[in-house]
């Protein structure tokens, strides 16, 4: 029997408490923790506020990890085909544009794509006007690098020691003989193009302050006390302190490239008779008919010590001349227009008609000779597949385009071509103007003003059929791709100067007939008045005769008639010059074809 004490204390302990915190909870959520029993995992109730999951578990990481990575590799490929196409339409353009713009094997990698790209820009279509600015700058680079020792000038050398330097131009050319025909072509190709571009850039100024270019009257100064407005969106006007001339004058170049010693003397020809153009465009008569005489000693330096074809006093070819070089014939063509621009008509129009008299009396151009009918029918039905095709193929577009050989020097006579005839056209052109003209200055009589306008007829029907011939020689030679390549830059020529002749003259006469017909329709308002006036206050001449009258006036008279038929022929002559600009294509065979 155990001691009551040891009951007591036994008792004790298995009496349950009656107070509330010591309730006997079997949950494992529970606040008050109990140290009676256990708590029981899988028999607790979990509560709304406690929620306890595990987030990122195995699986779920992984799937994150492949995602992360799905992602980055999808925009690594996105980016990569992005890059890849831009660099191969890069590489495209440049393909196409050295095909179209031939460089110099021999030049560095940058000159050579700043100069296609300088060379391009004037000719972009996508754009609506020229960026004459960017031009400027590439070509100017392009000539800084060529003259630069360290990069594509080695071997250039002065003139003399130190170079020589001209007041109010700048230095003389250089010594380019060492230098490769190519070099020197890509050179003077280079320097023509800065002078182009500085005589559109001469009425342009830089301002040094924000390096943007403003045209010089809208410079705000003491020398323009009125300027012109900016454009709406254009920054603010410049001040005159902070401006200076946005390129070189363009005698710097010209003059460099006719004292440059390794051109030949049709390069400095050429450029001497654009510098005459441009001094005539300033207003400096006497200084470019001295650059025209200089011009004219370049074209026949090569036939010294004989007698030149012309008269010394009159530039008048003589009647003897036998067959004079295009060169010749060239100069003494722009010497006469800067006479007629000049005022001196009389001096100007008996050269231009022994230019034409001596380009008529060219020989004929001979037909090319051509492949026997079995050769050409077996070239055209072969298929484009086979191994010597496939061959060249391959060879043209891995390996770069050759460089074209050197042009014509001028010093041979033309040969009487589709080219030539042209010129022609644009020589009646000229001799129709200058009679208009002399007319209306009141130096001629009124039989002149139908002359020139007859003059103009025929050069406008000389172009347009030259157009059609080429156009027609362009349609049959198609699917004809050999030789054809040798042809490309002569009739790209030819119609060059068809069609600026076709419009030039278009306009002439379009001009020319729209001023007679103003003055015979006053004229005959003028005879109606008289007629009007002298009939008095007689009712029978105004109510009976005056609506024949009128209605005569109405229908016009001659010049009116032929108003009409200037219009119907530029109507015509749009869709021609549509036609001739539009890009002919040989298609997909012509790039299998050898």
């Amino acid at each position: 029997m155990q001691p009551p004490r040891i009951i007591i204390c036994r008792l004790l302990v298995l009496r349950p408490s009656k107070s509330p915190s010591t309730a006997r909870l079997f949950t494992r959520n529970t606040n008050v923790a109990s140290r009676v029993r256990p708590q029981i995992p899988f028999l607790s109730v979990p509560l709304a506020r406690n929620h306890q999951f595990r987030y990122l578990t195995t699986e779920r990481k992984r799937w994150l990890a492949y995602e992360v990575y799905l992602g980055v590799k999808y925009t690594i490929y996105i980016w990569a085909i992005i890059g890849i196409s831009i660099a191969g339409y890069w590489s495209i353009q440049q393909e196409w544009l050295e095909r179209r713009y031939p460089t110099p094997h021999e030049w560095g990698f940058l000159t050579r794509l700043r100069f296609r790209l300088a060379r391009w820009a004037p000719d972009r279509t996508d754009l609506e006007q020229i960026d004459w600015v960017l031009t400027g700058n590439y070509v100017k680079n392009v000539v800084e690098r060529l003259e630069d020792a360290s990069i594509e000038g080695a071997g250039l050398q002065d003139l003399t020691d130190g170079g020589v330097w001209i007041d109010g131009v700048g230095k003389s050319g250089y010594d380019v003989t060492a230098k490769t025909e190519p070099w020197r072509r890509g050179y003077y190709e280079s320097l023509m193009l800065c002078a182009k571009a500085a005589e559109h850039l001469d009425d342009q100024v830089v301002d040094k302050t924000r390096h943007v270019v403003f045209p010089a009257n809208q410079v705000m100064g003491p020398s323009n006390p009125n300027p012109q407005p900016i454009p709406a969106g254009s920054p603010s006007a410049p001040r005159e302190e902070d401006c200076e001339r946005a390129f070189e004058p363009p005698e710097t170049y010209y003059i460099r490239i006719l004292t440059t010693r390794g051109f030949s003397s049709k390069q400095k020809l050429d450029a001497a008779l654009e510098y005459g153009s441009w001094l005539d465009f300033k207003g400096l008569p006497d200084a470019s008919e001295k650059i025209y005489e200089w011009a004219l000693s370049l074209a026949t330096e090569n036939l010294l010590p004989a007698a030149p074809l012309y008269d010394p006093q009159s530039y008048v070819l003589l009647d003897d001349a036998h067959q004079p070089s295009e060169n010749l014939l060239k100069t003494l063509t722009a010497l006469a227009t800067h006479k007629a621009r000049s005022g001196d008509v009389s001096s100007a129009l008996p050269i231009l008609i022994s230019v034409l008299r001596a380009r008529r009396s060219l020989p004929q151009s001979q037909p090319k000779s051509t492949r026997p009918a079995s050769d050409e029918s077996e070239e055209t039905h072969s298929s484009p597949w086979t191994f010597r095709n496939i061959i060249s193929t391959a060879r043209r577009l891995v390996s770069p385009p050759p460089y074209p050989p050197p042009p014509d020097d001028g010093e041979a006579p033309p040969i009487r071509d589709a080219g030539e005839l042209c010129e022609e056209a644009g020589l009646h052109l000229y001799i129709g103007e200058i009679l208009y003209s002399s007319h209306t200055k009141g130096s001629g009589s009124p039989s002149e003003r139908e002359d020139g306008l007859a003059w103009t007829r025929e050069a406008v029907d000389l172009a347009e059929e030259q157009l059609h011939r080429l156009a027609r020689s362009d349609n049959t030679t198609t699917a004809a791709t050999n030789n054809k390549s040798s042809r490309d830059s002569d009739d790209f020529a030819a119609k060059k100067i068809c069609r600026e002749c076709l419009v030039s003259g278009l306009d002439n006469w379009q001009r020319m007939v729209a001023r007679l017909a103003r003055e015979e329709r006053e004229h005959e308002t003028e005879k109606q008045q008289q007629n009007a006036s002298g009939a008095g206050s007689s009712w029978w001449g105004v109510s009976l005769w005056g609506e024949g009258k009128s209605a005569d006036a109405t229908a016009g008279g001659r010049w009116t008639a032929e108003e009409n038929v200037v219009r119907e022929r530029m109507r015509r002559a749009q869709e021609l010059l549509e036609e001739a600009e539009a890009p002919k294509s040989g298609g997909i065979r012509s790039l299998v074809y050898a």
